[in-house]
C-alpha cells in the first residue's frame, strides 16, 4: 500500500519508493510461482497528475517450480516492469472509463498487489523448462533421457501379437 497523502494531489509531485512485501498465496501457476511469503522487491516512483497517481518501476522476486518435461526443481529469478494510473476519486476518468479499466485510488490509499501479481503473472512460463534442451523423461521407464545411454530402447510390442507371443512362447531368436 502506498499513501498518496505523501505525494499530494499537485500534478509534477513525486515520490521514490523501495520496498519489500511478503508474496500473498497463489501468487504464480500450477508448474511455477513465488513460494508464499517469499519477499518481493518494489522500486517504484508515484508521480501525482491531473487524473490521479502514477506509478512506475520494477517489482522482482525469485520463482520456484517444476520442469514440465523432467520435474527437477527450478528457481529462478523474475523483474517486471510496472506502470499503473490510480485515478483519484471523482476524477474525470469515472466519466471516460469503466469501474473496472482504471485502478482507484481509495482513502487516499494505493493498493498495489493486484498490478504486480498481474505483470508477474503475464511475464511467467507456462511451460517452464530447466533448461532450453531439457529432453524430459522415457516414456518406457521414467528415467531422465540426459542420464541414459545414447542406445536405450524399450522393447514394444503389437498388442494384436501379443496373445500370439504369450501363447506360443516368443521367436525362434528367443527360443
Amino acid at each position: 500500500m502506498i499513501d498518496t497523502r505523501e505525494i499530494g494531489h499537485r500534478a509534477g509531485q513525486s515520490r521514490a519508493y523501495t520496498r519489500q512485501a511478503p508474496a500473498p498465496v497463489g501468487f504464480g501457476l500450477d508448474m511455477i510461482r513465488v513460494p508464499e511469503g517469499e519477499p518481493v522487491e518494489l522500486d517504484l516512483l508515484a508521480e501525482s497528475v491531473v487524473e490521479g497517481v502514477l506509478v512506475s518501476g520494477t517489482a522482482a522476486a525469485t520463482l520456484t517450480g517444476e520442469c514440465v518435461r523432467c520435474l527437477d526443481p527450478i528457481s529462478e529469478e523474475i523483474e517486471v516492469e510496472v506502470r499503473e494510473l490510480f485515478a483519484y476519486p471523482d476524477s474525470a476518468t469515472d466519466a471516460s472509463t469503466d469501474e473496472d479499466e482504471v485502478e482507484r485510488v481509495v482513502d487516499d490509499l494505493i493498493d498495489l498487489e493486484p498490478v504486480v501479481r498481474d505483470a508477474m503473472l503475464l511475464s511467467l512460463p507456462s511451460a517452464p523448462l530447466c533448461s532450453p534442451d531439457c529432453q524430459g523423461l522415457c516414456s518406457g521407464c521414467g528415467t531422465k533421457w540426459a542420464e541414459l545411454a545414447p542406445d536405450h530402447t524399450h522393447e514394444t510390442i503389437d498388442p494384436r501379437w501379443a496373445a500370439l507371443r504369450e501363447r506360443f512362447g516368443g521367436t525362434e531368436e528367443e527360443n
